[in-house]
């Protein structure tokens, strides 16, 4: 095991599955989550929309994308039961946590489009050097549901090949209420900085632990950042190491075991 603790500031649900699958890797990990997950703000509403795919208006959806696992099971959790996914109708995803939502939720294997697992990195460019060929997209309606925003660049794309791009929202993300123990777990990070490692999952999330932190140094302070935006985040809030890994508990083992050992 290694002297590291990780903190895991995921939604509190994945920070959880993330916990148990670093542990089961012989981490020590703690949930911190940086990013509150509410439901939909309207869950009849989303349900309504879903109901449109298979027949429109405007017309049949060619492609649905998710921008995160919260995003694809939020929008499960506002459907009645014995839906069904419509015939046909792709799904997208950025990464292995999405598809696992889909899979589970039945959309057949061959209808959900993603980065391959060893992909070097699970992100909209590269979702969209496998969506580019796939298709014409020119006239098609595509759908990106997500929660306050996110994927703005995948929907430029899409649109200049043509598709007729709508978002719909199906969660809401917040800044964390933390208890008590919570703003503990952060004082003890920030007074013993070399006995923790961030995993920072989100830009957003950074925004919140500068919030939560005002005036805080992270001099000391190492983060694992799962891409390139979110390091260039960590960077700039003053982490003293940041180093880039792909999304993976194993990439976050092989990160630390490598940090122990130079």
């Amino acid at each position: 095991m290694t002297s590291r603790r990780a903190l895991v500031t995921r939604p509190l649900a994945q920070a959880l599955d993330w916990c148990e699958r670093l542990r089961t890797l012989g981490l020590e990990a703690q949930a911190l989550p940086l990013i509150d997950i509410a439901s939909a703000p309207d869950a009849t509403a989303l349900a309504a929309w879903f109901g449109t795919l298979a027949g429109g208006p405007p017309r049949p959806a060619a492609l649905v994308m998710f921008v995160s696992p919260n995003a694809a099971q939020s929008l499960v959790d506002a459907l009645p039961p014995g839906w069904q996914w419509p015939a046909g109708l792709l799904a997208a995803a950025t990464g292995p946590g999405t598809v696992a939502v889909l899979r589970a939720a039945g959309v057949p294997v061959d209808l959900v489009e993603a980065p391959p697992p060893n992909s070097p990195q699970f992100d909209s460019e590269t979702l969209w050097l496998r969506l580019a060929p796939r298709r014409d997209w020119a006239g098609q309606r595509v759908a990106i549901v997500r929660g306050d925003g996110g994927r703005d660049w995948l929907a430029e794309r899409l649109r200049e090949q043509g598709a007729l791009v709508e978002f719909v929202q199906s969660y809401a993300r917040r800044a964390p209420q933390w208890d008590e123990a919570q703003r503990q777990i952060l004082a003890q990070a920030l007074a013993a900085p070399h006995e923790v490692c961030w995993l920072l999952s989100s830009s957003e999330a950074v925004e919140h632990l500068a919030t939560l932190a005002p005036g805080a140094d992270w001099s000391a302070s190492l983060a694992l950042a799962s891409h390139p935006r979110i390091a260039e985040a960590a960077r700039r809030l003053g982490f003293g190491q940041v180093t880039g890994i792909r999304p993976t508990p194993q990439a976050v083992a092989d990160a630390l075991r490598r940090h122990e050992a130079s």
